[in-house]
């Protein structure tokens, strides 16, 4: 299928998912949020998918949050909805492992979906950055929860609270990102990450990862066995 605003490819059991706005910084809208569950819903249903790449295009941006301008013509609620909702959670719950392979700014949203996926790979340009106080809001697409479970309370109050932006070096320090590479390499990193996942018993992986994300979510195992078993 043809989408308008990612472009979605799978090799060898592999898929790279990369949106495709790079004129807007990559900048969710909603025709993306519709490509990317239809991408997504996609994935899931291929039984042969071992794993998942996101990446974005244009080398500036890995994504930039909502799209300005369409928020503009709806109400901020509607906007955010979209972002904040399903599809975040989607990607989080997504059955294989991911990557998110970040060239230049992750800011806001954009730090907020990489923190979806499960592991991530940062170029030496990348910045990342929840800077939603410095205009009067929270970060409020998962930033408050994903962000301390993976790089602590401390760390996570410190990025929060103050809005402050940090490069791939510092991301690395604090867990933030699994990997700093050149940025022409980010995307063999990503796939050299995987690697050694993707040689391991698939439906083991899955469970394990389901696993983990119960407990992210506060959920017991037999809750999840129960959702499992619908």
């Amino acid at each position: 299928m043809t989408y308008e605003t990612i472009t979605l490819e799978v090799t060898d059991g592999l898929a790279t998912l990369t949106l495709n706005r790079p004129d807007v910084y990559n900048a969710v809208n909603r025709q993306m949020i519709e490509d990317l569950h239809h991408a997504l819903g996609e994935l899931e249903a291929d039984e042969s998918l071992r794993g998942l790449v996101l990446t974005s295009a244009g080398g500036k941006a890995f994504m930039s949050g909502a799209d300005i301008a369409e928020m503009r013509e709806r109400r901020r609620e509607d906007a955010l909805q979209g972002i904040n909702s399903t599809l975040f959670s989607r990607l989080e719950r997504f059955p294989r492992p991911t990557v998110a392979a970040i060239v230049g700014f992750a800011l806001g949203g954009g730090c907020e979906l990489a923190l979806c996926c499960d592991f991530r790979v940062a170029g030496t340009t990348a910045k990342f950055g929840q800077p939603e106080v410095g205009l009067g809001i929270m970060a409020a697409a998962g930033a408050t929860r994903r962000l301390p479970a993976l790089v602590g309370l401390g760390a996570a109050r410190r990025l929060l609270f103050s809005g402050e932006i940090i490069d791939a070096e510092a991301a690395l320090a604090i867990g933030l990102v699994d990997r700093v590479v050149e940025n022409d390499a980010v995307l063999g990193a990503a796939h050299d990450l995987l690697a050694p996942i993707l040689k391991q018993a698939p439906e083991a992986v899955r469970q394990t990862k389901a696993t983990l994300q119960a407990w992210l979510h506060g959920e017991t195992e037999e809750e999840l066995m129960e959702r499992d078993n619908r």
